[in-house]
């Protein structure tokens, strides 16, 4: 029992080594956040951008010109990287029009180590 008490009274608490070690974890996970922001907010961008030009074609039948007009003047303000405007598919069938954005952004993290990510958004025109 003293031999117990005695080993407890030595277990104080966490090591500077350990410290260490759940130090650069946790700037591990920070640092690929920071990177990944951007590309979050990039889709973000790209999202907002096909809602509102759907948006301007509610209760009316629009051609497809007339979604990728508005689409390219909504894309010039926004400034979308990442995927080009012509890659966004618009499609029309008996329930209206839909565009369909899907591609994948990668991110240079560190080294020869890249984070990817992959988005895809759907939008009904109607």
């Amino acid at each position: 029992m003293k031999q117990f008490m005695r080993q407890r009274q030595r277990q104080q608490g966490m090591t500077f080594i350990g410290l260490l070690c759940i130090a650069a974890l946790v700037g591990l996970i920070g640092y690929a956040g920071v990177r990944l922001i951007p590309v979050y907010l990039n889709y973000m961008k790209l999202a907002r951008t096909m809602e509102s030009a759907a948006g301007e074609f509610k209760g009316e039948s629009g051609s497809l010109d007339g979604v990728r007009k508005s689409l390219d003047r909504h894309w010039n303000i926004e400034d979308i990287t990442g995927i080009d405007q012509k890659d966004i598919e618009i499609t029309k069938d008996d329930s209206g029009m839909q565009m369909h954005a899907s591609y994948d952004d990668v991110v240079p993290y560190i080294a020869n180590i890249s984070l990817s990510v992959h988005f895809d958004k759907t939008v009904k025109v109607q």
